[in-house]
């Protein structure tokens, strides 16, 4: 009898057999079954949904939130002959309609999808007429708000469940606690528990702590004893800068990394990291998930994270060619007073919480009992300025609000310029008096982008800037411009938080921020910071199994 999955594997990856739990996953898949597979980093999560989709009629729905993960696996899949697609921001409108309209006809075998896309009103108008096979969630923790990095554009996912009820679900996390176990398969609504369990064991990982009053001679010490690539990791913006820059100058080549840089300029140095043109990226918690680049010999931390689950999953990045690799904590007496002001930080008073709530109508203006399903623009530097706050207190309390269910708040929204060209492209071959640069950007534009004389589209200015060889600025004049002559309608890009108002306006003090909103997440955190001190100094266990020992946890670890 012919194994149609080893049959599969072999024909499309090469493979002569499945590693791990990776064949009980797709058995269980196959059958029908709601599954959850927990796989440590660099397991072998993306074989467990793929070989199964090319067993199946219709399509595999894939969610993640990784924009360049999908964009790597696309290719890698469309090289071995596998229809596969993806749906991002970025994509023109007419790009993602004939996406989908390829998905609802039988076209695409793969579709991968970010969470923020399962709210668009096309994507669940198409979904519907749509033959899905089964849905797979990547990085599934991301659902729980007892995990480490909560995000609430998963909990639409419950509700393509509604929509495609017949398609089982597969879950895939390489880090949960038993607590966010239980609590993803509650969050989408599976029939029956069923999880399978891989090793996190990493023989070849070595956990270490380092105890120093000098990070940073410390931290240039261990790069020169340990050769290779290397990953730091750094609690603020400011301090990756600065950290890449000293470095630098100490003879070590290095880039930093953020969630506030441009994304052409954290793709150039992420490939500039990966090729091995650079040794060492300094990072905050915002870089990392879904990075490939098995020859990390070690990642090193110079603060401390929140939580032994986020450390894990961090310090997991090394070594995933099996051969030896290093996890370094530095670690000093700062670092757990700094460690227990988060939790006031992450956790300011209830009656903190409703002041914030009484000044943002003051803000805004808004009186008691309007404001319901009102979208407002939040300069949340302005807001501090003008009623005495610290950006991290108000931050804190915005998300104890949004869980308590009086707002949303979009910290991040996705807020990329758009463009469009005004001319036909064979007017726009006939323009005259067009300087060098606006070529160059107009070509660049051309390359990168299809479908701009159709319809908006949303662009990457650095992006463009790379192709074009020229610095950001410059596109940016060049397409405003370019405006003034209506040769492009360019919306520039908004770095504005936002915040939606759920319900109407109540009275701080009539607010409900009940224990399972307030007081049971907090003692949580605070059991996640006991763990990590208990975790840097404590000798006598060995840190591989306290560091698997994670603790149950909530909140959210923000992308910084």
């Amino acid at each position: 009898m012919v194994d149609k999955y080893r049959a599969t594997l072999r024909k499309y990856w090469g493979y002569d057999d499945f590693r791990g739990i990776q064949r009980e996953i797709i058995e269980s898949i196959d059958s029908g079954h709601d599954t959850l597979g927990l796989m440590p980093t660099g397991g072998g999560k993306s074989i467990t949904f793929q070989v199964p989709a090319m067993l199946h009629e219709g399509v595999c729905l894939v969610v993640t939130p990784l924009i360049a993960l999908m964009k790597d696996q696309v290719s890698h899949l469309r090289a071995k002959g596998i229809l596969a697609s993806a749906i991002y921001s970025g994509m023109s409108h007419q790009e993602i309609v004939t996406t989908l309209d390829n998905a609802v006809f039988g076209g695409v075998d793969i579709l991968y999808v970010s969470p923020e896309r399962l709210a668009s009103e096309l994507f669940l108008i198409k979904l519907r007429h749509m033959r899905v096979s089964f849905i797979t969630v990547d990085e599934a923790h991301c659902i729980s708000q007892w995990g480490y990095d909560f995000r609430p554009s998963y909990l639409r996912i419950a509700d393509i469940r509604h929509i495609k009820p017949e398609a089982p679900v597969l879950a895939l996390t390489a880090t949960a606690t038993p607590q966010v176990v239980d609590d993803i398969q509650e969050r989408l609504a599976f029939k029956e528990k069923r999880v399978f369990r891989m090793s996190f064991e990493r023989k070849n990982l070595a956990y270490v702590v380092r105890q120093t009053t000098d990070k940073q001679a410390e931290l240039l010490h261990i790069l020169s004893s340990v050769p290779g690539s290397a990953i730091v990791y750094a609690r603020s913006r400011k301090r990756t800068k600065d950290t890449s820059e000293w470095l630098n100058a100490c003879g070590v080549s290095a880039t930093f990394y953020h969630a506030g840089l441009e994304s052409g300029v954290k793709d150039q140095r992420q490939k500039e990291w990966q090729a091995g043109k650079v040794r060492v990226m300094v990072a905050t918690n915002a870089f990392g998930m879904g990075i490939d680049k098995p020859d990390v010999r070690m990642v090193a931390h110079i603060d401390c994270p929140d939580s032994l689950e986020a450390y894990f999953q961090e310090a997991g990045r090394a070594g995933r060619d099996g051969k030896k690799a290093y996890a370094v904590l530095l670690y000093n007496s700062s670092d757990k007073r700094k460690l227990t002001k988060r939790i006031s930080d992450t956790f300011p008073t209830k009656e903190y919480v409703r002041e914030v709530y009484d000044h943002l109508a003051d803000f805004f203006q808004m009186g008691v009992g309007g404001g319901e399903g009102t979208t407002h623009e939040f300069d949340i530097d302005k807001f501090c300025r003008n009623f005495h706050h610290f950006p991290v207190h108000v931050d804190a309390a915005l998300k104890i609000l949004q869980r308590a269910g009086y707002l949303e708040y979009d910290a991040d929204p996705d807020n990329n310029a758009r463009l469009r060209f005004m001319l036909a492209r064979d007017q726009l071959y006939l323009l005259e008096n067009t300087s060098p640069t606006e070529e160059r950007v107009i070509d660049a534009l051309l390359r990168l982008y299809g479908g701009l004389f159709s319809d908006y589209c949303f662009i990457d200015e650095s992006a463009v800037a790379y192709k074009a060889g020229i610095d950001s600025s410059t596109v940016y004049m060049t397409l405003k411009g370019l405006g003034k002559r209506r040769i492009v309608h360019f919306i520039p890009r908004r770095q504005m938080p936002a915040i939606y108002y759920t319900q109407r306006r109540e009275d701080g003090h009539r607010l409900m921020l009940t224990r399972d909103v307030y007081e049971d997440r907090k003692e949580s955190y605070e059991a996640r910071i006991g763990s990590m001190v208990d975790y840097a100094t404590n000798d006598s266990v060995c840190r591989d199994i306290s560091v698997r020992r994670a603790p149950p946890t909530a909140g959210s670890a923000t992308s910084v």
